[in-house]
C-alpha cells in the first residue's frame, strides 16, 4: 500500500471517528439535557421546552418555545413567576462542564421575545431583595452560567394578588449585559452580579410605588455613562376630595410631568454595599408641575427640613455638577375648603439652574449649592432668583435675593380672593428683596417702586359681596402709591419649624410689603 493511500485512510477514519464521535455526543447531550433541565433543576421553577438542537461544530444550543412555571403552583390559583419565551439561544457552550458538571457554562445567552408576569403578595414590588438572589440568580446558576446576557422584545409583569392590580409593567425591553461575572462574592452585594458593560431600551414602564401615585415613562434608553427618559408622569390615583379624604393630616399632591431628562456622564452603583451616583449633568426639558394642599386637613406638627439638612444628611453620596429645569411651568394651589376654590400661584416660562448639588455623606469640605431662576410669575410679570445655601453648614444658613417687575397685582386675585378674601389694583414696578437666613428665621430688606394701589375686602358669610366699611378703612391706611422713588422696609421674620423653606419666604415677602404699604 502506497504512502499516499495510507495517509488517505488515516484521514477518512478521523474524519469517521468524529463524525461518529459528534452523533454520539449529540445524541448523548440531547439526552443530557433533558436530564439536568428537569431531573436536576434544584430552582423552584418547572422548565419545558417544545423543541431543542444542539450543534457540536458550532457549540449552540437553540430552544424553541419555552415555558417556566412554579413547581408549587396553587391548583385554584396563580402565585409565583410565569413566563413563555419564544426562542433562546446559547452560543459557544463548554462540552466538559455539561458533560461532566451538569452546568451549561457558555459564552452568550440570546433570549427572544420573554413575557414573564409574576403575582405576589403585597403591594411592594420587592419585598426583600435577597428573595432575587436566593430564588432567581442562585438557583438559575447552577444551571447555566453565561458572560453576556442579550434579551430581545422582552416584557415584564408583576400584579399584586391582594387587590389584582398591577404593580409594575415594562414592555419591548432590549437588554444587553456583557462581562458578567457571579461568584459567591457578588450574591453578597447589593447588585448580585458584576458586569462590564450593559445597555437597556425599552418602550414604556408602569409602576405603581404606594397606593396613592402611579408612574408612566413613555420611553426609557440606557447605557453605562448615558441616561433618557422621555414623557414621564408621576399622578395621583384618585381625584382631589377622595385623596384628602385618604390623608390624616396636611400632605401636598404632586400632578408631575415631563417631555424628557437626560443624564451625562453618570456613574452609579454600589460600593462597600452603599449606593451613590454622580453626574456632570442632568437636564429637565417642559417640566410640568402642579402642588396642590388642602388646607381642611389638621396640620402636620413634625419639623420640615431646610435643604441644607436634607442634602447633608442622606444617607449615600450624590452628586449632580449641573441640573438644568427647561421651558417648564410651575403651579402651586392651596384651598381653605371646597366651597370657594383654590388661590393659585403660576410660574410659567420656568428656567432654572442649580449647580454643585451634593449629598454631605462623607465630607467635610463642600462648594455652595447655586440655584438661578428665571420665569414669569402669575402670567405676565418677569421674576429673577438668585439663591445659595452650603450642605455641610448646621446652622442651614441660606441666602436668597431677587426681583419681580410690572407686576399687576390684580394677577393675584385667584390666591387672594379665595385665601384671604381680599383683591388689589395697582401696579408693582419693581420689587426687590434680599434675605438671609437659617433654621431659626430671616432677616433682611426689601424695597419697592409702585402706583395706584387700592384694596377691596368682602364679606366673611358673603365672600361675593364687597365689606364696604372694611374696604374704606384699609385704603386709608394703605399708601397707594410709593410717589418720588422705592419705598424700602427692614424685616425678621421667625421661622415655624412645622412649615417649609417656602413658608418662610412667603412670610417674609409679606412682612416686608405690609411695612412698606401700610
Amino acid at each position: 500500500m502506497s504512502i499516499y493511500k495510507k495517509i488517505a485512510l488515516v484521514v477518512i477514519s478521523l474524519l469517521l471517528l468524529v463524525i461518529l464521535t459528534n452523533i454520539g455526543l449529540n445524541y448523548w447531550i440531547k439526552k443530557q439535557l433533558p436530564i439536568i433541565i428537569h431531573e436536576k433543576n434544584k430552582t423552584a421553577y418547572n422548565i419545558n421546552y417544545e423543541k431543542i438542537e444542539v450543534s457540536l461544530f458550532s457549540r449552540n444550543i437553540n430552544a424553541q418555545t419555552l415555558l417556566v412555571s412554579p413547581k408549587n403552583e396553587p391548583k385554584d390559583s396563580k402565585n409565583g413567576l410565569f413566563s413563555k419565551i419564544e426562542s433562546i439561544t446559547i452560543k459557544h457552550f463548554n462540552i466538559w462542564d455539561l458533560a461532566f458538571r451538569d452546568i451549561i457554562q457558555a459564552e452568550s445567552i440570546i433570549i427572544n421575545k420573554p413575557r414573564i408576569i409574576l403575582y405576589k403578595k403585597g403591594e411592594k414590588l420587592i419585598n426583600n431583595s435577597k428573595s432575587i438572589e436566593k430564588e432567581i440568580i442562585d438557583p438559575f446558576r447552577k444551571i447555566i452560567a453565561v458572560s453576556n446576557i442579550y434579551l430581545n422584545d422582552g416584557s415584564v409583569d408583576v400584579v399584586s394578588l391582594d387587590t389584582e392590580k398591577p404593580i409594575f409593567s415594562i414592555k419591548k425591553v432590549l437588554l444587553k449585559l456583557e462581562g458578567i461575572l457571579i461568584t459567591d462574592a457578588t450574591l453578597k452585594e447589593k447588585i448580585p452580579l458584576q458586569y462590564k458593560n450593559y445597555a437597556l431600551v425599552c418602550d414604556s414602564l408602569f409602576y405603581r410605588p404606594n397606593g396613592f401615585y402611579y408612574i408612566n415613562i413613555g420611553k426609557i434608553s440606557t447605557e453605562k455613562n448615558f441616561l433618557k427618559i422621555n414623557n414621564f408622569s408621576n399622578l395621583p390615583q384618585f381625584e382631589r376630595r377622595e385623596f384628602v379624604k385618604r390623608l390624616e393630616k396636611e400632605k401636598d399632591i404632586y400632578n408631575l410631568k415631563f417631555d424628557s431628562a437626560q443624564v451625562e456622564k453618570m456613574d452609579w452603583g454600589f460600593k462597600n454595599n452603599r449606593f451613590y451616583f454622580k453626574a456632570n449633568s442632568l437636564v429637565i426639558h417642559h417640566f410640568d408641575a402642579n402642588i396642590y394642599r388642602g388646607k381642611m386637613l389638621k396640620d402636620d406638627p413634625s419639623k420640615k427640613y431646610l435643604y441644607n439638612h436634607l442634602l447633608r444628611n442622606l444617607k449615600f453620596p450624590l452628586q449632580i455638577d449641573t441640573l438644568q429645569v427647561l421651558k417648564s411651568k410651575l403651579v402651586y394651589e392651596e384651598e381653605l375648603d371646597f366651597a370657594k376654590g383654590p388661590g393659585v400661584l403660576t410660574f410659567d416660562k420656568f428656567n432654572l439652574q442649580a449647580t454643585n448639588l451634593k449629598s454631605g455623606f462623607g465630607l467635610t469640605k463642600i462648594d455652595d449649592v447655586k440655584i438661578k431662576v428665571k420665569c414669569i410669575f402669575m402670567k405676565n410679570s418677569p421674576l429673577d432668583v438668585d439663591w445659595s445655601f452650603n450642605a455641610l453648614d448646621k446652622s442651614d444658613g441660606f441666602h436668597i435675593q431677587g426681583v419681580i417687575s410690572n407686576f399687576n397685582v390684580q394677577g393675584m386675585t385667584r390666591f387672594t380672593k379665595p385665601y384671604i378674601n381680599t383683591t388689589f389694583t395697582g401696579t408693582f414696578n419693581k420689587y426687590r428683596f434680599n434675605f438671609y437666613g437659617n433654621d431659626n428665621g430671616s432677616k433682611g430688606n426689601a424695597s419697592l417702586d409702585y402706583d395706584d394701589l387700592t384694596v377691596k375686602l368682602y364679606q366673611k358669610k358673603n365672600p361675593e359681596k364687597e365689606a364696604k366699611l372694611k374696604t374704606a378703612v384699609a385704603n386709608l391706611l394703605v399708601k397707594n402709591d410709593s410717589k418720588e422713588g422705592a419705598k424700602t422696609a427692614e424685616v425678621e421674620v421667625e421661622r415655624l419649624q412645622d412649615r417649609s423653606f417656602y413658608n418662610l419666604l412667603w412670610r417674609s415677602i409679606a412682612e416686608s410689603l405690609k411695612k412698606i404699604l401700610i
